[in-house]
């Protein structure tokens, strides 16, 4: 007896962790600075952190109020219909939720090329076919309608990534109504805004209050500094409310994430700081690291370094974790997370010594 055959299925590739390189490098984990998985170098906010201990003796009950009060606080705070808001544990809770929803074997996604790996993954899990559009590197991997569409032959359901990972680029408003407008009536155009807070651009909340053909995600993870409890939501039509009751695992988003996430919303001041940081680090980096950068409006950096396995595994030696995007399909680029003010110049200067090295061949 064997599972399905899983060949056309990739597993996911993670950023490393500090744990994970220290030992195998015989490193002191406290000398490692971690720029790997766009995490918040400022961690969860301190009211997070207190309702998690508040709330740490009732783990032995199930979060039915504590996610029925999160769902409601996030509508007010789009001015959407509890209905509309589908908690789940990380944003990719929601990719699968909608995936449950809107799939039928056989059915097609279209997704990004590079682009987050989990879109393809949910949709073969659901026993969907995968087709994808080109995003380019030569003009900074932009985003608009007609890239989309070009590459658009009626699939069921589309992703936009704006901020886009791993480059950082967005998708204008205008650009993604368009797509909304041009593809079929049976055709889902889903909006990942997981790294919105860091970008200077309209949310595309407001259209899913206004039309019945696109919804948004959105999570925790990032400004919030809640990645290590997994919980995220998407933002969907009207219509499709009812549905969540048919396709979320039950009890899926965890008592203390929804306590934490419940803080979390209410400390602006953490949101803000993280967010100032996270521009200033992306401008820092862009200007100050010897290599080409995209522009990006994530808490990242997409610099393009000629052999990003080489650099990221020598940067390593010198204590600095990056992620190498080969598995994005960019073998010449590393994406570099945003870190404190301190972390970031220390590992700029300490990666800019490495590039220094390896072009004149020296092993770093």
């Amino acid at each position: 007896m064997r599972p399905r055959d899983l060949s056309d299925h990739s597993p996911y590739v993670p950023g490393r962790g500090v744990e994970e390189v220290a030992r195998e490098r015989g490193l002191d984990p406290d000398d490692l600075i971690k720029l790997s998985s766009n995490e918040n170098p400022h961690g969860p906010s301190p009211a997070a952190v207190e309702a998690i201990r508040e709330h740490a003796d009732r783990v032995n009950q199930y979060p039915k109020s504590s996610h029925t009060d999160l769902t409601a606080k996030i509508a007010a705070k789009w001015g959407v219909d509890d209905e509309q808001v589908w908690v789940s544990p990380g944003a990719d809770g929601s990719i699968d939720y909608l995936s449950r929803a809107a799939l039928e074997p056989g059915d097609e996604v279209l997704v990004p090329s590079p682009g987050f790996a989990y879109y393809a993954m949910s949709s073969r899990y659901h026993h969907g076919e995968v087709t994808e559009y080109e995003l380019s590197a030569a003009d900074g991997f932009a985003q608009d309608a007609e890239t989309v569409l070009g590459a658009y032959g009626g699939e069921r359901i589309v992703y936009v990534t704006s901020p886009h990972n791993p480059s950082g680029s967005t998708m204008p408003l205008d650009e993604i109504e368009a797509i909304a407008d041009a593809t079929a009536e049976e055709t889902l155009v889903v909006v990942d805004e997981a790294y919105g807070e860091f970008a200077e651009v309209d949310s595309a909340i407001p259209l899913v209050d206004e039309r019945d053909d696109v919804a948004v995600l959105r999570t925790f993870s990032k400004a919030y500094g809640l990645a290590g409890l997994r919980i995220g939501y998407s933002v969907v039509p009207e219509a499709w409310g009812e549905a969540y009751a048919r396709v979320n695992t039950p009890f899926a988003a965890n008592e203390l994430a929804c306590r934490a996430a419940l803080a979390a919303l209410d400390d602006d001041e953490h949101v803000e700081q993280s967010v100032e940081t996270a521009r200033w680090a992306r401008e820092y980096i862009a200007s100050e690291l010897d290599a080409p950068t995209v522009d990006s409006a994530g808490n990242f950096v997409l610099a393009a370094v000629g052999d990003g396995e080489r650099v990221a595994e020598a940067a390593q030696e010198r204590g600095v974790i990056i992620r190498d995007c080969t598995s994005f399909g960019l073998p010449e680029h590393v994406r570099i997370s945003t870190g404190t003010r301190e972390e970031t110049r220390e590992a700029v200067d300490l990666l800019n010594e490495t590039l220094a090295d390896l072009e004149l061949g020296v092993s770093a």
